[in-house]
């Protein structure tokens, strides 16, 4: 028999680690070759993790809810022949050892009384509790540690930072007051949370999944971080509209794929881009981060109601064929819930479609650490004024209305306003006789 080490892979450049949601299989399971073992979820993605190997699962070295770095073991799967991952030796040890060492541990498990670290709320990964179990530090204590690593999570340096200064300070054989760690944008959830109850016994209560929970926490740090303002202009796409009713049949027998109003939008978007590259931008502390690559975020709702916004990388250098094939492609898979942890990772810019809904206009959370969004109202026939040399008449037109989102600490109304004409200008310009 040989010894398979299952790691967890590479998901792409930006993602480089995971939660684990579910296991899939047991100890002691059979697992054929790439049946899936696990399931993971990075920020926004969830997917899962097959087996390389066939064989027979022999330890979980994570638990639900622990996160996994990407490369590291997971899970060892036991195979039929070969030579194992890496070479175990062998050591015969006598009965009476045995003894010696079981009666070793039980008087260890007898001393140390194991500490429940359930009762908080945060994450704290093995080894962190591992390491404040050795060093004796309470729940209380460990809660109360501010943590430095990614959403306020106490990291190995923070536990042993506390540990040090600790021995360095005198305990008072009283109760020790600690004071709770003061809130953060990183740390929005109260530490202890009550289930809410229903007074007339009617009500339904749902507890939000954990996608629910990230866009709930990630729409708050957003309005917490940047200093949302709004510009709004109306575009007449009547063009668009008779070019797109004209061609679509044509384009759908020839590429496979149908021509929907979205790539064209985006067509105009990563050209304004260009033409506005201080839009397409980031902010870290006091300084500005100018993007090379135009990679357009797409917000699709969910069959669940959620939302995610997966990512046309280099948008800017795709034709208008390309861009609807890449379109159709990432808003199938996300409701197929397909998309990679990579498709969502990446963006510079962010492209809502709320005319999906219905919706005339609407005022758009950004996408952290974007500084912009738009979003795309409905298309609607009104009357409208036409100016021609004979002078001005009414007639019907096919007009939406275009909701620039974006960040005043480093767009003012003068850059946030001009982009957003400079869409539409696009988009009214579009050429009736064009070829696709």
């Amino acid at each position: 028999m040989a010894k398979f080490e299952l790691k967890l892979p590479k998901m792409g450049e930006s993602v480089a680690e995971a939660t684990i949601t579910n296991w899939l299989k047991n100890v002691g399971d059979r697992i054929e070759q790439d049946e899936a073992v696990l399931e993971i979820a990075t920020d926004k993605v969830d997917s899962e993790v097959p087996s390389e190997v066939s064989g027979v699962l022999v330890e979980q070295l994570f638990g639900k809810d622990d996160v996994v770095k990407v490369g590291q073991t997971i899970a060892i799967i036991e195979t039929e022949g070969g030579a194992s991952v890496e070479t175990q030796k062998v050591v015969e040890i006598s009965p009476v050892a045995v003894q010696e060492i079981a009666k070793t541990v039980e008087v260890a498990k007898e001393s140390v009384a194991p500490v429940d670290f359930s009762t908080s709320d945060k994450f704290f990964s093995p080894l962190v509790k591992n390491i404040a179990q050795q060093e004796g530090v309470s729940a209380q204590e460990l809660d109360a540690i501010q943590g430095t690593g990614k959403d306020g999570r106490v990291t190995k340096d923070d536990i042993l930072k506390f540990v040090e200064n600790r021995k360095s300070t005198p305990q008072s054989v009283t109760t020790t007051t600690v004071e709770a760690p003061k809130a953060t944008t990183q740390n929005l959830q109260p530490t202890s949370q009550e289930i809410p109850v229903s007074v007339n016994g009617a009500d339904e209560i749902i507890e939000m999944d954990r996608m629910r929970k990230l866009i709930s926490k990630y729409m708050v740090e957003s309005v917490q971080t940047s200093a949302h303002v709004q510009s709004f202009v109306e575009v007449d796409v009547t063009n668009i509209v008779k070019w797109r009713d004209k061609v679509k049949n044509t384009f759908e027998k020839r590429e496979g794929e149908k021509l929907t109003f979205t790539p064209i939008f985006m067509e105009a978007v990563a050209k304004a881009l260009k033409d506005f590259p201080m839009m397409n931008i980031s902010v870290e502390g006091d300084y500005i981060i100018k993007k090379k690559a135009i990679n357009l975020g797409m917000a699709a709702a969910l069959p669940n109601g959620n939302l995610i916004v997966p990512v046309i990388k280099n948008a800017d250098q795709l034709n208008l064929v390309g861009m609807a094939k890449a379109v159709n492609d990432l808003g199938n898979r996300a409701k197929a819930g397909k998309l990679k942890p990579d498709d969502t990772q990446g963006g510079t810019y962010t492209v809502t479609n709320v005319g999906t809904f219905g919706s005339v206009f609407g005022t758009p959370i950004i996408n952290q650490p974007q500084v912009g969004i738009l979003a795309l109202g409905a298309i609607r026939k009104v009357p409208a004024v036409i100016e021609t040399p004979e002078g001005d008449f009414i007639g019907i037109r096919q007009k939406m209305f275009l909701s620039h989102s974006y960040d005043h600490r480093v767009v003012d109304g003068a850059l946030g306003g001009m982009f957003v004409k400079r869409v539409a200008d696009y988009l009214e310009a579009w050429d009736i006789n064009r070829e696709v």
